[in-house]
């Protein structure tokens, strides 16, 4: 009988985050849109504003 061998499979990585998973933090009476890369914006003290400056980094660091 002879030797089967499998095919070599390389290691699995993680695939890199390209997209930008950006949401909203709220501390005490103020509202922060923060970046799953780090980024973070103004404090704001309109949810809407806050939500807009994360939309607004989601399609700018694309």
């Amino acid at each position: 009988m002879y030797d089967q061998h499998t095919a070599e499979v390389p290691p699995t990585v993680p695939p890199a985050r390209t997209a930008h998973e950006a949401t909203t933090v709220e501390r005490g009476s103020f509202c922060v849109a923060r970046c799953s890369c780090g980024w973070s914006g103004p404090a704001r003290r309109s949810r809407d504003l806050a939500r807009t400056d994360a939309e607004d980094h989601r399609t700018t660091a694309a």
